[in-house]
């Protein structure tokens, strides 16, 4: 008797790494990693953030001088896994943002998305949405199969924002690992190819001008365009 066994992936090849060329849309670009170049925009946009709490969820942080800022900006540069790009919002002409890909793993067309790190100035805008779908179009565009979101499961933004851009959730990995001496339960979420061509759907109707009041409200929320393609929900934001 034969027993299950997974569909056949026909003709697989595997994905390139990520690479240096930057990705732009309407509201935003996405630069590799500069120091040199963008520590002065990233550091003071960062400092508008007077409670510090947007590092509250990362290994590192807060940075209180742009020498020490830079210096991990330069190492982050050097290293492939994570590969870090530097966000612009281009409504306001500024870097005020950084994400990653990690976990790169191209022979298993599995590829993460992590290290977000917003400043205020980029925090609930359309770049910031932006910024999200293009490094989804460049993993699935690519050829990756699987792109994934991990989190604290106790920050309850990241979980939201996950299933917002259309991720599905995984289930919680219990004493996962520590960070700044705690304990972090990771939250998984994660969207796949074949998903793919529903979310581009969603995020290019999100994005589009005219889903915009003339004040800037938006009128489809972009939650409500992902929610028909999630396969899963995350039972801690169910009403």
């Amino acid at each position: 008797m034969s027993k299950p066994v997974g569909f056949e992936v026909k003709d697989w090849v595997a994905p390139p790494r990520p690479q240096d060329a930057p990705m732009e849309g309407r509201y935003a670009r996405l630069e590799r990693i500069n120091a040199e170049a963008h520590s002065g925009d990233l550091f003071k946009a960062n400092s508008e953030d007077a409670s510090e709490g947007i590092w509250d969820y990362l290994p590192y942080g807060p940075y209180h001088a742009q020498a020490t800022y830079h210096k991990w900006l330069r190492d982050m540069a050097q290293q492939d896994d994570p590969y870090f790009y530097d966000i612009k919002n281009k409504e306001q002409g500024r870097f005020c943002g950084v994400a990653s890909y990690l976990r790169v793993d191209p022979n298993a067309g599995s590829i993460e998305v992590g290290h977000i790190n917003f400043a205020p100035a980029l925090q609930r805008t359309r770049a910031a949405t932006e910024a999200m779908y293009l490094m989804m179009k460049w993993a699935f565009e690519a050829g990756y199969r699987r792109y994934e979101w991990k989190c604290d499961a106790l920050n309850a933004g990241s979980r939201r924002a996950a299933q917002r851009l259309g991720f599905s959730y995984e289930g919680v990995f219990r004493q996962a690992t520590m960070y700044k001496g705690r304990n972090r339960d990771t939250a998984w979420f994660a969207a796949i190819d074949k998903e793919w061509p529903a979310l581009e759907a969603a995020f290019q109707a999100w994005l589009d001008p005219s889903n915009f009041t003339p004040e800037g409200r938006q009128i489809d929320s972009l939650g409500n365009l992902t929610a028909l393609v999630r396969v899963a929900s995350d039972p801690t934001l169910e009403p």
